[in-house]
């Protein structure tokens, strides 16, 4: 049986009058003390139910973090055979072991409707994202995109990079240029409380005031625990109002047009999207993590430095 003020406190909401007759409310007079952990607990159970996102408990994250590191190694190793004369297959087969050789699992393959073919994604000059790895060798002055989602033990690491293939064309080296500036803008605001909002506002301002467009048929989005969670973080001017919490786990993954920000998918292979005026397209990819006090980028290698020098 309940006493009369459990019976009480097992209904009354925390904002509520507390039942005591103080005025004050309940979690200012006769709540009892939260710890930490409840805290938190709140705080997951809230946007799981308000957002459907997932915040990531210390064991989850250390699985993501493992994940992340193997992605970031993959995807350094794979850029570093990227020459001219390779071909995009060869790249794929590289990384396909790689992630064997780790006990791991390319994300890519057999994903979506229809599957995704191979193990990595990779996207050459005016291909936007999803470029198909395939027989075409490398050629002088282009760009690529390599992009690298591996699966450790039930959890998801996700990171993409650009590569310049030798000397390229002013165009070609704007775009990569604008868009790394653009991740890294955009990272360097990552705190609690950050709109999700803030991180498109960051992107579009810094890429259009620099003569490009913001691809707006892909966004980024949760990642972790699954491949796709929510929420989706639009890389252009948008109006997600969810501030952003400790635990959560997601990627920032600008895609930047030298001409119209349009994306054309190809009819064949359902995939591969491409500019819809030719022009080139760069992107680059991180996964990140909301700390307490800021941010930690999860695919981030210790010898890699986000700044404009590190490509």
């Amino acid at each position: 049986m309940f006493k009369k003020e459990e019976l009480r406190i097992a209904v009354i909401g925390r904002n509520d009058p507390c039942w005591c007759g103080s005025e004050k409310k309940w979690k200012q007079c006769h709540a009892p003390e939260r710890s930490p952990q409840d805290a938190s607990n709140e705080l997951s159970n809230r946007y799981r139910r308000q957002f459907g996102i997932l915040i990531k408990t210390p064991e989850q994250i250390e699985g993501i973090r493992a994940a992340c590191h193997l992605a970031a190694r993959i995807l350094e190793a794979t850029c570093v055979m990227a020459r001219q004369g390779v071909t995009t297959q060869e790249l794929n087969d590289y990384a396909h072991k790689l992630h064997v050789d780790a006990g791991a699992i390319p994300a890519p393959l057999h994903y979506g409707h229809p599957p995704f073919p191979k193990s990595i994604c990779t996207s050459i000059n005016e291909v936007i994202c999803h470029g198909i790895p395939d027989d075409r060798p490398l050629d002088e002055g282009d760009i690529i995109n390599i992009d690298v989602t591996c699966i450790l033990k039930g959890y998801y690491g996700d990171c993409s990079r650009m590569v310049i293939i030798g000397k390229t064309d002013p165009m070609r080296k704007k775009v990569v240029d604008v868009c790394y500036e653009c991740l890294r803008r955009s990272i360097e605001i990552l705190r609690p409380g950050v709109l999700i909002s803030e991180i498109g506002e960051v992107i579009e301002t810094y890429a259009t005031a620099h003569g490009c467009s913001v691809v707006f048929d892909f966004v980024a989005h949760g990642t972790g625990v699954r491949f796709h969670e929510p929420p989706q973080i639009p890389h252009c001017t948008n109006e997600i109002a969810i501030p952003l919490a400790p635990g959560m786990t997601f990627t920032i993954e600008p895609m930047i047009n030298a001409g119209a920000p349009q994306a054309v998918i190809d009819p064949n292979d359902q995939w591969t999207a491409r500019t819809i005026d030719g022009k080139p397209s760069a992107q680059w990819e991180h996964t990140l993590l909301i700390t307490p006090s800021g941010h930690e980028i999860l695919t981030l290698l210790a010898s890699e430095p986000i700044d404009a020098s590190s490509h």
